[in-house]
């Protein structure tokens, strides 16, 4: 019998946090749904039925139990921005920060993302597959049943689409659940140098379309990839990353960008009025950009681990956004460079010393904002009837030990779709 079509009852959690009602914007941010006691039936890799114990027990008394008392149960984390698939490291470019060196810098040197596009060009799809799976199963462990991958470290057509197999292999391959983007917009690749607005026509006329036709014939059965750019001094101004969103948006590619992290240019803004699913980093945002996505459905995403890997003391402005009527969301935005990490937890952690968030806050942005994040709000990210059976259970009795606590994992067990992981 498959496993996923016996049916399941968790029971007795200490607090079952549903999340139940959708993505939280502004002020409402943090409404956990909390019910003590609680358990959640699983069965054919769905929720079927949440309630308190003792009324889920009377209605369901044949299914198998576990028992999670004294244990907190949520939904898995949700991870939107991260760029989990290369080849390779950069310590040496550590190294180099910490005598001074700040990344920009060490980027129009040469190094960098360019760094690790020379060592991804280089790797098989293989090699590719076995070093990134790596980091998916302890992102998994920590709790991540849902993440996005960005593509961004070929900066050519066959590159860029070798990153996006390699993407959807991964997600076939499981338990993790990965939504792919592609972002050949992440740098400007070195037989371009001096040529941006060149290599942006090149995205706009050839890779844009040619992916297209591409997942029609190889992937239809999917959502589109999104599409997302690097706006930043350094990588693609304003008009660039219009022009590249623009196309995408035409092609009916979902949108996302990469904004704000060392300059202000307006990306925020841009991906309000594009109507982008998220704009992301979102250091330097400026209080007219934050009013603009405060009146838009687009996700305000949040990587913490990032000012945090660049020892920079300036994080994103949650206060502001949230006063704005903003959906914030938290990813790790784990990458080679400046945010090697794969805890969700650990984002948590920062986001309430850094931003000014609540524990409470901060789950939600990071389960039921982060699946908006990804257009993925009504399949994952809370405890709900009829939503894929994505479950923690944690080794511990209250939710606030999320950002109380760091560097340790306080996952006991994960459910994936139904099936159950311990984690050792």
């Amino acid at each position: 019998m498959n496993p996923q079509s016996k049916k399941t009852l968790i029971l007795h959690a200490s607090q079952l946090l549903t999340l139940a009602g959708g993505p939280q914007r502004g002020s409402n941010l943090g409404q956990l749904r909390v019910i003590p006691d609680g358990a959640v039936l699983i069965g054919e890799g769905q929720i079927l039925d949440v309630g308190v114990t003792g009324e889920l027990l009377n209605k369901h008394s044949g299914a198998d139990t576990i028992d999670a008392e004294g244990h907190v149960v949520m939904p898995g984390f949700v991870d939107p921005h991260t760029h989990l698939l290369w080849a390779g490291d950069r310590a040496d470019e550590f190294e180099m920060r910490l005598q001074g060196k700040t990344y920009m810098e060490i980027l129009e040197a040469g190094g960098g993302i360019l760094s690790t596009v020379k060592a991804t060009r280089a790797a098989s799809t293989a090699a590719l597959i076995a070093q990134t799976a790596k980091r998916a199963e302890i992102a998994f462990a920590h709790g991540t049943t849902t993440m996005e991958v960005k593509t961004g470290y070929g900066l050519n057509y066959e590159s860029e689409l070798k990153q996006l197999q390699a993407i959807l292999a991964l997600d076939a391959q499981g338990p993790l659940s990965l939504v792919p983007t592609f972002l050949p917009a992440h740098a400007v690749p070195p037989e371009y140098r001096g040529r941006t607005q060149a290599y942006v026509d090149l995205i706009c006329d050839e890779m844009l379309p040619a992916l297209y036709q591409w997942w029609q014939s190889n992937a239809s059965d999917r959502p589109l990839p999104f599409v997302d750019v690097f706006c930043e001094k350094g990588a693609f101004n304003l008009a660039q990353s219009r022009q590249v969103l623009e196309t995408a948006r035409g092609l009916n590619f979902p949108l996302k960008i990469h904004a704000d992290e060392f300059e202000n240019l307006g990306g925020a803004a841009l991906a309000a009025e594009l109507g982008a699913v998220s704009a992301d980093h979102l250091v330097k945002t400026s209080d007219g950009d934050i009013q603009a996505l405060g009146k838009s459905n687009t996700v305000a995403v949040s990587l913490p681990g990032t000012p945090f890997g660049l020892n920079e003391s300036e994080f994103t402005p949650a206060k502001k956004i949230l006063d704005a009527g903003g959906m914030l969301a938290l990813a790790t935005d784990i990458n080679p460079g400046t945010s090697w990490c794969e805890s969700m937890q650990f984002m948590i952690a920062l986001a309430c010393r850094k931003m000014g968030l609540t524990p409470s806050q901060a789950i939600a942005a990071a389960t039921i904002n982060a699946a908006a994040a990804i257009n993925r709000a009504d399949e994952v990210g809370s405890i709900e009837v009829g939503k894929d059976a994505d479950l923690l259970i944690l080794c511990v009795d209250d939710f606030r030990h999320l950002g109380y606590r760091f560097g340790t994992n306080l996952v006991a067990t994960v459910v994936k779709r139904g099936r159950i992981y311990p984690v050792s």
